[in-house]
C-alpha cells in the first residue's frame, strides 16, 4: 500500500511538471454587424456581415518548454462567417494560419506553414489606425499581401528595441510546381524599432509572376511585383499619430482586394491595376473617455503607369469597449475614384461593392 501511494505521488508530480512545461490555448473572435454600401453596380446594398472590425476566427495555439530558453510552438486558426456559420474558404480547415516551429529567447523564432507576411504585419500593426478593419481598412487601397502558404519565416528577438524578420514562400497560394521554384514564389522581410511611444518599421515584398506555359512543359518568365512600405506611429497620449508610404513596382504589384472592379456601372469598367504606383496614409486614434476610441485616416493612391487612375479615401470610426473582451463600433469611409480606378470600400474580411460604406457592429474575443 505504501509503495502504491509513493508511486501515485511520483506520477502526480511528473504530470504536474509536464503540465507546467506545455500549454494549449483555445481562442477566438466573433464579429458581426450591419453594413450599408453605396456606389456599386447594384446600387445600395444593406446586409448583415461578419468580420468587419476583425475577422471571425477560432484558433488553437500551444507551446512546450524544451529547456535552456527554447520552446516548441504551434498555431492553427480557422476563419468563419458569423452571419451564416460557414467557413471562410470552403473545403479548408485552418485557412487563416497553420504553422509549427521553434522559439528561442536569445536567437529568435523559426516557423513553417501558412502565416502572415512581414509586409502585412507592418501594414496592420504599425501603419493603419483602423488595424486593417472596419470601413476605413487600409486594405481598401494598399496591396494586400496578407498571408502565404508553404512559408519558412525567421523573426529575430528584440535588441534594444530593434528587430527584423524574413520569409520565403514556395508556391505561396498553393502547391509547389516541379517546373520551377519561381512559380508562385514570394519573398518578404521587415525591420523595425519600437521603444516607448515610437513604433517604426520598413517592409518589402516580392511576388514572382512566372507561370507554366500552356503545355505545362516550360516556364514563362514575367518578372515580379515588388512592394516597399515605410510606416510609423507615435503615441502623444492625447492622440496616436500614424503615417505610411508605399511604393509598388511591376506586374501584380498593386492587385486590389476587390475582385469586381466595376465600380459604377456594368458598361463602365474600372482601370486595370497599376504596375507603377505609390500609396500614402496619414491618420490618428484619439481616446475618448475611459472606454472610447476615435479612428480617422486619409489615404491617397498615385497611379504613375499612364492611366492616372488615382484614388483618395477618407475614413472615420468609433469603438467603445463594453469590457476587456467586448466592444461596439461604427465606421464610415468614402473613396473618390479617378479615371475609373474602381477601388471599393470593404472591411477586414470583405472587399465591398461600392465607393462608400457604413458599418455598425459588435465584436467579442475569448
Amino acid at each position: 500500500m505504501k509503495k502504491t501511494l509513493i508511486t501515485l505521488a511520483v506520477l502526480a508530480a511528473a504530470t504536474g511538471v509536464a503540465q507546467a512545461q506545455s500549454s494549449v490555448v483555445i481562442y477566438g473572435t466573433v464579429d458581426a454587424g450591419f453594413v450599408s454600401e453605396r456606389g456599386g453596380v447594384n446600387g445600395t446594398v444593406n446586409k448583415v456581415d461578419s468580420g468587419i472590425g476583425s475577422a471571425s476566427r477560432l484558433g488553437f495555439k500551444g507551446t512546450e518548454d524544451l529547456g535552456n530558453g527554447l520552446s516548441a510552438i504551434f498555431l492553427l486558426e480557422s476563419g468563419f462567417s458569423v452571419d451564416n456559420g460557414q467557413q471562410d474558404v470552403s473545403g479548408t480547415l485552418f485557412n487563416r494560419q497553420a504553422y509549427v516551429g521553434l522559439s528561442s529567447k536569445t536567437t529568435g523564432t523559426l516557423t513553417l506553414g501558412r502565416q502572415y507576411t512581414p509586409w502585412y504585419n507592418t501594414l496592420s500593426k504599425v501603419a493603419d489606425p483602423f488595424a486593417v478593419g472596419y470601413a476605413g481598412s487600409a486594405k481598401n487601397l494598399f496591396p494586400a499581401n496578407t498571408r502565404t502558404s508553404n512559408t519558412v519565416m525567421y523573426a529575430s528577438p528584440s535588441y534594444n528595441g530593434f528587430d527584423a524578420d524574413v520569409a520565403y514562400s514556395a508556391a505561396a497560394n498553393g502547391n509547389e510546381n516541379p517546373l520551377s521554384s519561381k512559380i508562385g514564389r514570394k519573398v518578404g522581410a521587415s525591420a523595425g524599432y519600437s521603444n516607448g511611444p515610437l513604433n517604426a518599421r520598413i517592409a518589402f515584398n516580392s511576388t514572382s509572376n512566372d507561370v507554366a506555359n500552356g503545355a505545362g512543359t516550360g516556364v514563362v518568365e514575367a518578372g515580379s511585383g515588388r512592394n516597399w512600405l515605410a510606416a510609423a506611429n507615435y503615441d502623444f497620449a492625447v492622440a496616436k499619430a500614424y503615417v505610411a508610404y508605399g511604393v509598388n513596382k511591376g506586374l501584380n504589384s498593386a492587385v486590389r482586394n476587390n475582385t469586381n472592379r466595376q465600380a459604377y456601372s456594368l458598361t463602365n469598367l474600372s482601370a486595370v491595376a497599376s504596375n507603377d504606383s505609390t500609396t500614402a496614409l496619414i491618420g490618428a486614434t484619439v481616446p475618448v473617455g475611459p472606454a472610447g476610441t476615435v479612428m480617422a485616416s486619409y489615404i491617397h493612391v498615385n497611379d504613375k503607369a499612364g492611366t492616372n487612375a488615382d484614388a483618395n479615401q477618407f475614413a472615420l470610426g468609433y469603438s467603445y469597449a463594453l469590457s476587456k473582451r467586448t466592444s461596439t463600433y461604427a465606421s464610415y469611409a468614402k473613396i473618390s475614384n479617378k479615371n475609373n480606378a474602381g477601388f471599393t470600400v470593404g472591411n477586414n474580411s470583405n472587399a465591398g461593392s461600392g465607393d462608400q460604406a457604413l458599418n455598425v457592429g459588435v465584436r467579442h474575443s475569448f
